[in-house]
C-alpha cells in the first residue's frame, strides 16, 4: 500500500467519512475511493487538490512527503 492510499484511508475513517461520502463530494463513485485506499489507483493532481483540500491537510501530507526530506 502506497503512502497515498494508507494516509487516505487512515484520514478519512478518523474523521469518520465513508468512501460514499467522500466520492460524492468528489463527483464520482465511491469505488474510485476504494481503488484509491487499495493502491489500485492514484489520483490526478487536480483531485489531490479536491481531496487534501476536503481534508483540510497539505499534498504532501496525504502522499506521504516529509517535508524537508527532498
Amino acid at each position: 500500500m502506497s503512502g497515498f492510499a494508507a494516509n487516505l484511508k487512515k484520514i478519512r475513517k478518523s474523521s469518520n467519512i465513508t468512501q460514499r461520502t467522500l466520492g460524492e463530494h468528489l463527483g464520482y463513485q465511491y469505488t474510485a475511493i476504494a481503488n484509491y485506499e487499495s493502491g489500485r489507483n492514484e489520483p490526478s493532481i487536480d483531485d489531490l487538490i479536491k481531496i487534501a483540500e476536503f481534508f483540510d491537510v497539505t499534498m504532501d501530507y496525504l502522499v506521504g512527503r516529509e517535508i524537508g526530506k527532498g
